[in-house]
C-alpha cells in the first residue's frame, strides 16, 4: 500500500510485490470519495480514502498489506490513511 500526499490531495495505491501491478487505487480526486468531502486537504478526507481502500482490499480478498509512507512522516494525513484502512479491517 503506497501513499502519496500532495498539498491538496492524497493518493493511495495497492501494488503487488510479485508482479509490480497496481491492484487498487483511490484518491481524494475520485468522484465517489469527493462527493462525501467538504475539503480534500484535511485528516478526515485522508481517513475516508483509507477506509475506502481498506474496504476494496477486503472485497478483493486482500487481508494484509505493507504500508509504504513514501518518505513522509507518519503523522497527520499519512497516519489517518493507515487508521482508516485498519478500521475497514485491513491488517497493516
Amino acid at each position: 500500500m503506497n501513499v502519496y500526499r500532495s498539498e491538496r490531495h492524497i493518493y493511495v495505491q495497492v501494488i503487488s510485490d510479485e508482479t509490480g501491478e497496481t491492484l487498487l487505487a483511490s484518491s481524494t480526486l475520485a468522484p465517489d470519495v469527493r462527493s462525501h468531502l467538504k475539503k480534500t486537504t484535511d485528516v478526515t478526507a485522508a481517513r475516508t480514502v483509507g477506509e475506502l481502500i481498506g474496504k476494496r482490499c477486503i472485497e478483493k480478498g486482500i487481508t494484509s498489506a505493507v504500508f509504504d509512507r513514501n518518505g513522509f512522516l507518519y503523522h497527520g494525513r499519512i497516519a489517518a490513511v493507515a487508521d482508516g484502512a485498519r478500521a475497514a479491517g485491513l491488517r497493516i
